[in-house]
Formats: C-alpha cells, structure tokens, sequence
C-alpha cells in the first residue's frame, strides 16, 4: 500500500471534496481518502503508481499538487466510516427538523430573519445528505441528486429575496421579536449540540470539518437573528429582520451555486 499526500489549494468547503470523491471513486487502485479541510491537504491510499491520480485531480482546476508519496500499511477505514456516518446522520436530523420548526415559526412570526435561517438549516441538510451518499452510489446518481439540490436551494433563496423586496417596498410588518429570540435561541443550542457531536469524532475528514465549519457559521447566524431580534423591539422596525434575512439568503445561494457546479463537474 502507497500513501500519497496532495496539497489542494482551492478545498474549503464540501462542494469541492464532494466533487473530488467523484472524480476518484471510479479508480481501483484507490483504497482509501482522507480529507483535511483545515489544512486543505488529501491523503490518498493506493496501490500502483500516484501519477493517474494526481492527473485527475489537477483537471479539476482547484490547484492541486503533490507533496509527498510513501509506503503505508494496510488501511482499514470501515470503523472510522460508521462512526462518521452516525454523526452526519445525527446532524442531519437536528437540521432538518429546526428546518421545519424555523420555517413554520417565521412565516406564522414574519420573521425573514427566521424564515432565511430556516433555509440555511435545510441547506446543511442537504450537504449532509450528499456526504452520505458520497460512498457505495453511482456517479450518474450523486450528481443528480446535486443538482436536484443546487436548484431547489437557489428557488429557495430568489423567493426569499422576492418576499424580502415586497417588504422593503410594501407596508412594513413588524416580526415578533419574542418568537425570533426563542426559536433562534433554540437553534442556537441545536447548533452547539451539533459542534460537540462533530468534534468528538476527532476527525480530519473533510466532511466532518466541513460540518465543524458549517455549525460555527450557523451560531454567528443565530446569533444575527437573536440582535436583529432586539433591534426590532428596540427600533420599532422591521428594518433589522429583513437584513439578517438577505444576508442569509446570499449564504444560502452561494452554497447552491457550488453545488451546482458539483453536479456539472
């Protein structure tokens, strides 16, 4: 067995390790990746020459090159795989369901600020969703279900930005504040419980260290919403929700754009 390390220059979040895992799982002589997303290296175990690989990576465009190659023992991953898989799984359910949960409360709140991290939530889910089904499926599949999501999420966010313009410009309707600072109170420990699930692991995996980075982005983005909260009750306006909620809703686009150029890759 080879260990062979790449330094990724462009890798810093969970669309282009996805698009990577699918541009190698179609090589035999791959037996095992290891991600590190902190430190935007791969780890690579194989058997045969290095060189087939490194030419595949480099056609992705993410400034890939290689750093060093050597002999490995025999690697077996499949403990570690199901430790990570029940983690995603967990995660995945904790944002699916404050998903519904914010969605239901901002649109019954009118809060867009709720309403935009709702979407953000299901986001997550979604990302979670494609690294689970990131082992054991077809390339064709994976990048239809990319796809389905990347435009579904972009949908998403233009119609939060229509309903955000309408506001802007229409009669202005003040949110409930005490619903935004309960809910968005909720998630925040929600989000805290995801951070401790996923830094148990102690993992490098991209996966896993791409969900780190994205539960820490959603505790600064309830966080908005709990000040935005305030400020409504402190300023009388609406004003404050409609900004996180863009602000939101343009965290949520580009997450969907980078999908999208997952599935097209």
């Amino acid at each position: 067995m080879i260990k062979t390390t790449f330094k990724i220059e462009m890798m810093d979040c969970p669309s282009e390790e996805c698009l990577i895992r699918m541009k190698l799982q179609d090589m035999d002589i791959i037996k095992s990746q290891v991600y590190d997303l902190k430190n935007r290296t791969l780890t690579i175990y194989h058997i045969g020459n290095y060189k087939s690989i490194e030419t595949v990576l480099v056609s992705l465009n993410l400034g890939s090159h290689f750093v060093e190659s050597e002999e490995a023992g025999v690697v077996d991953g499949a403990h570690e795989d199901k430790k990570q898989r029940r983690v995603l799984w967990a995660v995945l359910i904790i944002n699916f369901s404050f998903f519904l949960m914010e969605m239901a409360t901002g649109v019954f709140s009118k809060s867009m600020g709720l309403v935009a991290d709702s979407l953000d939530m299901l986001a997550d889910a979604f990302v979670y969703g494609l690294s689970l089904l990131a082992v054991g499926a077809a390339v064709s599949r994976k990048k239809r279900v990319a796809m389905i999501c990347g435009y579904f999420q972009i949908l998403l966010a233009l119609l939060g930005f229509i309903e955000v313009i309408k506001r802007f410009l229409g009669v202005e309707e003040l949110p409930d504040f005490r619903t935004m600072v309960v809910v968005s109170v909720l998630a925040l420990m929600a989000n805290i419980a995801c951070l401790v699930l996923l830094q148990k692991t102690k993992s490098n995996d991209a996966h896993i260290q791409a969900s780190i980075i994205f539960s820490s982005n959603d505790v600064v983005i309830n966080a908005g919403v709990i000040l935005a909260a305030l400020l409504v009750w402190r300023l009388k306006t609406g004003i404050p929700d409609l900004i996180i909620g863009s602000i939101v809703f343009l965290i949520v686009l580009r997450g969907a754009i980078r999908i999208l150029k997952l599935s097209k890759s």
